[in-house]
């Protein structure tokens, strides 16, 4: 600010610095930020950095809160600012992420996002959280025993029952086939994937036997499955389909089953991994795959949060598609970040033939 010249008289001077007052206080008016132009604190939990679409499902969430800001600066809107935690695998990861989710309820933050390990043990800190007036917004899996402010997902049921509905068109409808599960049934997503799968194959009229059932969901796991399936049907033929809830624990069944030559079993599994994608192209074992838009699901979670922070209403629950990827649909599919195509008539036997690019309103 330039000084006030020394000529001028008392007089003068008072009525200039009265004008330099009245033109600061002008300025701050003009120049100041905007009252809600604040930055929100976001505390976010994710689940693992060994599943490659829980990755990709961070870049999208990352992204969008990217994209988010970017727009926000130049529309004189509130930010966003990320306080990231990592749960890990197995039962540590639950332990970890329970531990997690408490300590961020003690910060002052506006919002949680959490991508859950366990759909109960996060109930106590879900608590919490509502007790201390912070909304929880949950994506990928649900958490049970809370409030929640809102809840996304991939459309778990559609992806089992789009498997289930493929693998049935692949057989004649009187034969029994005999299917071994590799499940893990602490999550509502995996849960719900083998409640599809199974009822499209009964939709379908096909019978079938469940031989065993084995727990994986990540590749060590995975790892362990396979060896587990190889010891306990280990004639070539006793075994028609493998469906494995995920490719973080499946693509390792495949790997396993692959190199023991058991190349008669079908594999129907689900996520979209480019590792499984190439399974399909291949021939190797794995014959549809029900893909996740990951990065899209993780933006969507963001934009659920931002409306929350920001007073909208966002729909409470919402599901992501899924696609469906056979060697009929390897050029349909775009791969985990998107964008999702539009629909297509499926090229095999389907009680509901069009599949659709829509993400669906539950409520």
């Amino acid at each position: 600010m330039n000084a006030v010249p020394k000529n001028l008289s008392p007089s003068k001077m008072k009525s200039t610095g009265l004008w330099l007052s009245l033109l600061a206080a002008v300025s701050v008016l003009l120049f100041a930020p905007p009252a809600d132009a604040r930055e929100f604190q976001v505390g976010v939990l994710y689940w693992s950095m060994s599943i490659p679409g829980q990755v990709a499902m961070r870049r999208g969430l990352e992204a969008e809160a990217e994209r988010l800001n970017k727009a926000a600066l130049a529309d004189g809107k509130p930010t966003v600012r990320l306080e990231i935690r990592v749960a890990g695998d197995g039962e540590a990861g639950i332990e970890k992420q329970i531990r997690q989710m408490h300590e961020l309820v003690t910060m002052p933050l506006d919002l949680l996002i959490v991508q859950p390990t366990d759909n109960a043990a996060l109930a106590a800190p879900l608590r919490a959280a509502n007790k201390a007036g912070i909304p929880v917004v949950a994506y990928d899996q649900y958490i049970s025993g809370g409030g929640l402010a809102a809840y996304r997902t991939s459309d778990n049921y559609q992806a089992g029952y789009l498997d289930g509905e493929y693998i049935a068109s692949r057989f004649p409808e009187d034969k029994e086939i005999c299917l071994v599960l590799v499940e893990y049934p602490h999550v509502s997503s995996t849960v719900e994937r083998v409640n599809g799968f199974l009822d499209a194959l009964k939709e379908a009229g096909l019978h079938y036997k469940v031989l065993k059932s084995y727990s994986a969901v990540e590749p060590v796991s995975g790892q362990q499955a396979a060896h587990d399936i190889l010891r306990d049907f280990p004639k070539a033929g006793s075994i028609d389909v493998v469906f494995t809830v995920n490719d973080g624990g499946g693509l390792s069944v495949v790997k396993g089953l692959s190199e023991a030559g058991r190349d008669e079993i079908m594999v129907a599994t689900i996520d979209g991994d480019p590792a499984s994608v190439e399974n399909i192209k291949a021939g190797r074992l794995t014959v549809v795959d029900s893909a996740q838009f990951c990065g899209p699901l993780g933006a969507e979670a963001m934009k659920a949060a931002y409306a929350v922070l920001t007073g909208g209403s966002p729909p409470y629950h919402a599901l992501v598609p899924v696609f469906p990827v056979t060697r009929d649909t390897l050029d349909l599919y775009p791969g985990w970040q998107g964008p999702i195509p539009a629909g297509f008539t499926k090229p095999w036997r389907s009680h509901l033939p069009q599949w659709q690019g829509i993400m669906r309103i539950v409520k």
